[in-house]
């Protein structure tokens, strides 16, 4: 089955065409810029030279007309026609309480995703965006809503309940919901099918790290903790996201700085992080390189990013008492080696251990953890497109199968 799937940004549209049947990357692209005084939209089908073009995008909805002339335009063998394509898949961050699995796109489902605006703005509204102008395209085809909280619903009450009033949950459902899900599963399935290690009895966390970070602890393949929050910006240092911060220093900037809760809002999400501590960027690449020259606080935030992430690992191994084997995975996990060679640094109490050579010489999924390493560490590339395919096309079947469908 041939399965587009689309990933809506506030300004992006990430999509791939996908094969489910082989699990074969077709074709993958990607609109960046939109709304802006110039676009840019790349495409690249499998064995084929890539396409880039600059061109006036204004929305969403104008950005996927492009993308599905786009598709059928180029000279490729892999897709002639529109009608080829028999799912879509959209990635939703924000599921809220209602959903626990993907489902079939129907109004319901679109009032769902719009009642879940107030917790995530930034994301599910160029979600729900990306779902009605695809819908307008693609209007006979079954369209999929995989959801980045699903995962995470798994999460017992202990962990995902605030010390706040408990009214203030049962009234705004103010709670953990955890991101990434999608990630963080297929890398922790991608293990145990690579290890032939069961899921039964294990104990894994994944690290996903990149521009957007977070750490999950993974009993017996289920989510029992994660460490973004009610929203994406609990938890770790992240490019340009503060992680776990004091409420307190909240109230006493608004003092100090005379700022507005939009200031706030814009000084949390996209001034701190690695950006805010180095002064100089939020791209771990950049700041490797400025550290090995010697730059004093680029040195400083690899430091701070590093540790936040080793003291969850350890929180984590704590609440699942022990731990089997260790992930990496984004970014900054699949490609920066000084970088998971410091977090797990001074680990042994724990029975980790990683082998240097093997962690600087990666082929795709990777054991990088020593011989004698209790523990087993893996550096595996993510592949949440695969998932989403994967899963529109098993609901897409089973809704032409169903007669009321």
């Amino acid at each position: 089955m041939k399965t587009l799937v689309i990933n809506c940004g506030s300004s992006s549209i990430k999509y791939q065409l996908i094969n489910t049947e082989n699990k074969e990357c077709l074709c993958k692209g990607l609109v960046e810029r939109i709304g802006a005084v110039t676009s840019i939209i790349k495409q690249e089908f499998k064995d084929k030279k890539p396409l880039k073009k600059s061109m006036v995008i204004e929305n969403h909805a104008a950005a996927l007309k492009k993308i599905m002339e786009l598709l059928i335009e180029a000279d490729n063998d892999y897709l002639q026609s529109l009608d080829e394509i028999e799912a879509v898949g959209h990635r939703v961050v924000h599921g809220g309480e209602t959903f626990k699995d993907s489902v079939l796109i129907d109004e319901d489902v679109e009032e769902a995703i719009q009642q879940a605006f107030d917790i995530a703005p930034l994301h599910n509204p160029p979600n729900l965006e990306g779902i009605r102008a695809a819908k307008k395209h693609l209007p006979n085809v079954p369209h999929v809503a995989v959801f980045d909280t699903a995962f995470h619903h798994s999460i017992p009450q202990h962990a995902y309940l605030y010390g706040i009033p408990n009214r203030l949950y049962r009234r705004y459902k103010i709670r953990k919901y955890g991101f990434h899900g999608t990630s963080h599963y297929y890398v922790s399935r991608r293990y145990h099918k690579i290890s032939g290690k069961p899921k039964k009895g294990s104990k894994v966390i994944t690290c996903h790290l990149g521009n957007g970070c977070s750490v999950t602890a993974i009993k017996d393949g289920n989510s029992i903790d994660t460490s973004m929050g009610f929203s994406p910006l609990e938890g770790l240092v992240m490019g340009t996201r503060c992680g776990d911060i004091d409420p307190s220093i909240l109230f006493y900037l608004i003092e100090k700085e005379e700022l507005s809760l939009a200031n706030v809002h814009a000084l949390l999400n996209k001034h701190s992080g690695l950006l805010g501590l180095s002064g100089y960027a939020a791209d771990m690449r950049d700041l490797l390189d400025e550290a090995e020259s010697g730059d004093r606080r680029s040195n400083e935030a690899i430091d701070v990013f590093c540790y936040r992430v080793k003291k969850y690992i350890g929180s984590y191994i704590a609440a699942l008492n022990g731990v089997d084997a260790i992930i990496f995975t984004g970014g900054i996990g699949e490609n920066a080696a000084p970088i998971r060679e410091q977090i797990l640094e001074d680990m042994q109490y724990a029975g980790i251990e990683i082998d240097a050579k093997k962690n600087g010489n990666l082929n795709g999924d990777t054991k990088i953890s020593s011989d004698t390493s209790r523990v087993d560490v893996h550096v595996i590339p993510t592949n949440e497109e695969l998932v989403i395919a994967i899963d529109s096309a098993k609901i897409a079947t089973a809704s032409k199968q169903t007669p009321w469908a």
